[in-house]
């Protein structure tokens, strides 16, 4: 069994996190500890939930930990439309939210490649 770090979709939510960490330093600096914040925590999130869900090693868990990576995801989505609204790097947001959909469309594969694991009759 590979580990997370093998997951393709932990490596680019992992390269979301840092495109966010970087995006954010050329924010407002009253922005510090909000926006930038939550759109740094709602990153994080994202492969710390893969992660966490693939290292428990049950199917049930691990679908629950993606759905909430997924809403995760979500969240900072609707941050960096914030952003872009607000006019913080919008060219550089355009790039990050392209980022954050290939990471929930790698998210929705992989909970689907989960879902018959789940649904299986236990022998």
């Amino acid at each position: 069994m590979q580990g997370h770090q093998d997951l393709k979709v932990w490596q680019k939510a992992m390269g979301l996190v840092t495109a966010v960490y970087k995006l954010t330093t050329s924010f407002p600096k009253n922005e510090t500890y909000g926006l930038a914040s939550q759109m740094q925590r709602a990153a994080v999130s994202v492969p710390s939930n893969i992660a966490e869900g693939h290292g428990l090693k049950q199917t049930q868990a691990y679908l629950r930990h993606l759905a909430i990576a997924n809403g995760s995801l979500a969240e900072l989505e609707t941050q960096l439309e914030i952003a872009a609204r607000l006019g913080y790097s919008s060219t550089e947001v355009k790039v990050l939210i392209e980022m954050a959909s290939e990471v929930g469309r790698m998210l929705a594969g992989l909970r689907r490649s989960l879902q018959p694991r789940r649904d299986a009759p236990e022998s």
